[in-house]
């Protein structure tokens, strides 16, 4: 907060005031936190912690399940090329 905070100078202590409120508005309900597994901590205080991580990990299993199939499917229509001049040079 003093990073932020300190970068500008205020000329009356109600500008002050405002930004400190702002800077716990985004604290409290923008930045996700390392330790509270990437959610923010109005998210666990309103209990929706758990279904953001369950909704993470479906998306996340969806995407990877995705890209397998993808990768798979590539690897079936590509035929590996043996470049035949560098055979024939060793």
């Amino acid at each position: 907060m003093k990073n932020e905070i300190n970068l500008l100078k205020y000329y009356s202590p109600w500008e002050l005031e405002r930004e400190i409120a702002r800077f716990i508005e985004y604290y409290n309900n923008e930045r996700y936190h390392e330790s509270l597994d990437n959610v923010t901590p109005a998210d666990v205080y309103h209990g929706r912690r758990e279904q953001i991580l369950i909704r993470r990990k479906q998306i996340k299993e969806r995407t990877l399940r995705n890209r397998k199939t993808y990768n798979l499917s590539q690897t079936k229509t590509q035929k590996p090329s043996i470049n035949k001049s560098l055979l024939l040079s060793t």
